[in-house]
């Protein structure tokens, strides 16, 4: 099954979003979710310039070849402009192989290792009220797990918080906007969050929250020591995770479960946190750390050390990542969670799909494939904008790593 062409089509209904379609001569196509949140252009450029002319000609059903092909025969591996071409020609790749046996994707991995998804929503607020109204609208939506975040009082505004009626989305400026950011504020202010809203809505519902990098491991330790009394379902993105040890002085000072992945590219970020058993939920996705195929080999290296799966699922990523995680999620068997962010209907209208969701969980649907196309007349009509992911500054100037 030749592969005969390929396209990248950007289209921008509300946020951008980066999709590679690939054609065979038997006339069945695949595609595969190439946005790269913030750097979208330069994903666009690597699967154009250098990938695509690699494509044509290859066997289509030669999968775990061609992802072999694209990642060692490049000097410059890993890296997240790479690892998310190689992710969505792996993508769409499984796609056509599995519109070719006509069998949903999930039945060729392997068949589902349960009957519905678990997924997380988000709920957030300037001010705790705010949330805890929130937290109530996702709970009667039927969510039976939800991400908490919270403005955090002297600071003007707080990433992950929505700004005013719309929708949250990062990338919220064309060039780099430059936030304030106090830890000492955040830390003191967080634990009052989780006892308000266990007090409203008590044990039964699971409860998150992202950290966003923001902290030095001592103080991730406090904040998850001080958070054990609410029981979180986890706490995520505690540090930076670039110092992989950083996890082990978290992990001696609290028993609150910890997640991270969702800006790693490749299972040699996360090999020492989970043979270590630094953490408790891998959350790599499809579009990031270069598909399927590298995805599945985390989750059976994770397996081996009770670390379960929590595939990032933000807007940042279009529903052709929703889709084939859902495709993912339902087979891997240390299934954890799967984030969950709903798109636009703008974007859902761009990206047709089988998914669906039924009080707390979803379902990939059984369509053949994964189960997402798009509808490029439409996409043609929201052209590309630029939009960056802000920056911080402590309140003396000095800039933040997160």
């Amino acid at each position: 099954m030749k592969i005969v062409s390929a396209k990248v089509i950007v289209t921008c209904p509300g946020r951008n979003l980066v999709t590679l379609k690939i054609q065979t001569e038997e006339g069945i196509y695949g595609i595969g979710d190439a946005t790269l949140n913030g750097r979208e252009k330069s994903v666009v450029s690597y699967l154009e310039d250098y990938v695509i002319p690699m494509l044509i000609g290859r066997d289509a059903h030669r999968i775990e070849d061609i992802w072999q092909y694209l990642y060692r025969g490049a000097y410059w591996r890993r890296g997240p402009v790479g690892m998310t071409a190689i992710a969505a020609v792996d993508t769409a790749l499984w796609d056509i192989k599995a519109k070719a046996a006509n069998m949903p994707l999930y039945q060729l991995l392997g068949g589902r290792s349960r009957d519905r998804i678990m997924v997380y929503s988000h709920a957030n607020g300037n001010d705790i009220q705010a949330v805890l109204d929130e937290v109530g609208h996702h709970r009667d939506l039927g969510y039976k797990a939800i991400r908490v975040q919270c403005g955090v009082p002297g600071l003007a505004s707080t990433y992950g918080v929505s700004k005013g009626d719309k929708p949250y989305e990062p990338a919220d400026s064309d060039l780099p906007s430059e936030n304030v950011w106090s830890t000492e504020k955040y830390l003191n202010f967080i634990p009052k969050l989780f006892r308000a809203i266990r007090d409203q809505y008590g044990e039964d519902l699971h409860i998150l929250h992202d950290v966003h990098h923001r902290l030095t491991p001592i103080e991730a330790a406090r904040l998850g020591k001080e958070l054990e009394p609410y029981h979180l379902f986890w706490m995520e993105d505690a540090v930076a995770a670039e110092n992989q040890e950083g996890f082990r002085l978290i992990r001696q000072h609290t028993t609150t479960p910890l997640a991270v992945g969702e800006v790693f590219n490749s299972i040699h970020d996360c090999r020492e946190l989970i043979e270590k058993q630094l953490i408790d939920y891998i959350r790599t996705s499809v579009s990031h750390v270069g598909g399927i195929t590298q995805l599945r080999r985390i989750a059976d290296l994770a397996s081996l050390y009770h670390v379960r799966t929590g595939c990032h699922g933000a807007t940042d990523l279009s529903p052709v990542c929703m889709g084939a995680a859902l495709h993912f999620d339902y087979w891997v068997p240390n299934f954890g969670i799967q984030e969950h962010m709903a798109h636009s209907a703008e974007t859902d209208a761009v990206f047709p799909h089988a998914y669906r969701f039924e009080h707390g969980y979803f379902t990939p649907g059984d369509v053949p494939g994964h189960g997402v196309d798009i509808d490029e007349a439409l996409a043609a009509k929201y052209p590309y904008q630029r939009a960056c992911l802000p920056v911080n500054r402590l309140e003396d100037g000095t800039l933040w790593h997160w």
